[in-house]
């Protein structure tokens, strides 16, 4: 006797329904589900890749003129003589004389301070001479009145003080810890402004900042150009700081 054959389930006519065709069924679904969910993403990512490149890097500028705060003088000076003694009795007639000049314009006491002293000497034909050095710095908020000074330090040659090469005045601008904010503030504002521009030429609108680099802030002459002769010696300084801003585009 014969075992008897399996008969596929009909659920409608002339569609059968056994477990085989059941399976492929189902997993051709769940592939057509993947494939659906697949592109999908694919797409969105597509799609936001696409808005992550929508952005434009421009600088912003700010500069600021200011007035130097501080005032220093370092005055070199020297005497050389055959006599070692007489070599420092002229310097310290010359430091009597400094202290004067500067009393004599108005600067306190302590704002004259020396920084350093040497003695060096040489011998030519079995003749020995002393050189000695001498250095004192002037240190001051008053900036008008270290002008003066400046203005008038010939008259220290005039009373017989030989000052040496590298000494002159320097001013230094010491408060740019105050303004850095409102500085950089500037900056950004001026690097939005240029991305507006180049917003408005593509027909786009400009987003919030991805992210921003601050330069670094440079204290230059006002006048004349950077770095060099005429830099420190004039009060007059120019800010200037430069600020790299990535906007995103709507």
């Amino acid at each position: 006797m014969s075992e008897p054959t399996a008969q596929p389930v009909i659920d409608e006519p002339g569609f059968p329904r056994d477990a085989t065709t059941l399976r492929w069924f189902g997993t051709a679904a769940i592939a057509g589900i993947a494939i659906i969910a697949g592109g999908y993403l694919l797409g969105d990512g597509l799609l936001r890749a696409k808005d992550a490149e929508r952005a434009v890097t421009v600088r912003g500028l700010a500069e600021r003129d200011v007035t130097a705060d501080l005032a220093t003088w370092t005055i070199s000076y020297s005497a050389s003589s055959t006599s070692l003694a007489e070599a420092q009795d002229k310097v310290r007639r010359d430091t009597q004389a400094i202290e004067g000049f500067f009393k004599e314009l108005g600067f306190p006491a302590d704002a004259l301070q020396p920084t350093g002293a040497n003695v060096s000497s040489y011998s030519n034909e079995g003749v020995t001479t002393y050189t000695v050095r001498q250095r004192l710095a002037l240190r001051s908020e008053d900036i008008a009145r270290a002008q003066k000074a400046v203005a008038r330090q010939f008259d220290l040659v005039g009373r017989g003080v030989f000052l040496e090469e590298g000494s002159g005045m320097s001013y230094t601008f010491t408060k740019l810890n105050e303004i850095k904010p409102e500085m950089v503030a500037e900056a950004t504002r001026d690097a939005r402004a240029s991305a507006q521009q180049f917003a408005e030429d593509s027909g786009s609108a400009v987003g919030k900042i991805r992210d921003a680099t601050q330069g670094y802030f440079t204290i230059e002459a006002r006048d004349g150009e950077a770095g060099g002769w005429g830099m420190a010696d004039s009060p007059y300084k120019k800010v200037r700081v430069v600020t790299t801003v990535n906007f995103s585009l709507d």
